[in-house]
């Protein structure tokens, strides 16, 4: 599988705080709603995010653990809301709010 984000996926992405990892992959979020009238970038920061997603649910750290399904669910609303599915009434404005926390608490230094 290729990377964009090669350096996280060489290792470093799992030395991540969740709050880290789960704002970073808000920061896609964020972009692909502001990328929204642009195909090409919109569809560019599902992927990134997408990947991210992937790299946060191979972290060992989060296996068998409450927050695994937490990341998989929010991945699956994540896909139906960038696909416009009305399935779970969830927005990509919902998740951007879901996932400002995550950023907020990791730039304060509190998800360490």
């Amino acid at each position: 599988m290729e990377f964009q984000h090669e350096s996280l996926a060489e290792g470093k992405w799992f030395t991540l705080s969740i709050a880290e990892q789960l704002g970073n992959i808000g920061s896609e979020v964020s972009r692909a709603i502001r990328a929204r009238g642009n195909h090409q970038r919109f569809w560019g920061a599902v992927s990134r995010a997408l990947e991210l997603f992937h790299l946060t649910i191979d972290d060992p750290r989060w296996r068998g653990r409450r927050r695994l399904r937490e990341i998989l669910r929010a991945r699956e609303l994540f896909c139906a809301a960038a696909l416009q599915s009305t399935e779970y009434k969830t927005t990509l404005e919902d998740l951007d709010r879901y996932f400002y926390y995550f950023a907020l608490v990791a730039r304060t230094g509190q998800g360490k």
